[in-house]
């Protein structure tokens, strides 16, 4: 038989990935779930005046769904910090009042290969914590790893270029 070259495309790992604020140089340590890349498009439907059997579809307003961040808790503030720009109460003159400086941020998540180089990288813009969970359901009887999370709400995400890597290929003996 011929000997064929065949080239090899097998999907990445959903377990391989990263996270880190945009312009932050850092990635986001213990981050061990995101979910929630989600769009929806609503659906306008219009039907013309002299045509009663049928209608013609048009997309509507785009909705992002909330992205959510889990990690294993530890002594790091990060998420705390960052729930903590919405809701930070401090007295002024008397009153209670909130400061919401800097509590928008661009996140960014890169997915890496076997081999860890950065294959997807997604920008999610506009960024805030609506959900703060600082420590999951504590049981005694359990053996599991104490979890928090965040809920992030955004204003859309995309997809960011990275560098094509060099094709894969392998020789088919048969």
């Amino acid at each position: 038989m011929a000997e064929g070259k065949t080239k090899r495309r097998d999907p990445f790992k959903n377990f391989r990935f990263r996270v880190k604020l945009s312009g932050g140089n850092d990635y986001i340590l213990g981050v061990s779930k995101v979910t929630g890349f989600k769009r929806t498009t609503e659906v306008i439907k219009h039907r013309a005046g002299g045509d009663p059997a049928t209608s013609t579809k048009l997309p509507g307003r785009t909705e992002y769904d909330p992205i959510v961040l889990e990690r294993g808790v530890t002594t790091d503030k990060a998420f705390e910090q960052w729930a903590n720009r919405v809701w930070s109460f401090t007295n002024s003159a008397g009153g209670m009042e909130t400061s919401l400086k800097d509590f928008r941020q661009d996140l960014v998540v890169d997915v890496f290969n076997e081999g860890g180089q950065k294959v997807l990288s997604y920008q999610v813009f506009n960024c805030w914590v609506s959900e703060w969970q600082p420590v999951s359901d504590l049981d005694a009887n359990a053996n599991a790893v104490a979890i928090q999370h965040i809920r992030l709400e955004n204003e859309g995400w995309v997809r960011a270029d990275v560098p094509d890597l060099p094709e894969v290929s392998f020789t088919d003996p048969a």
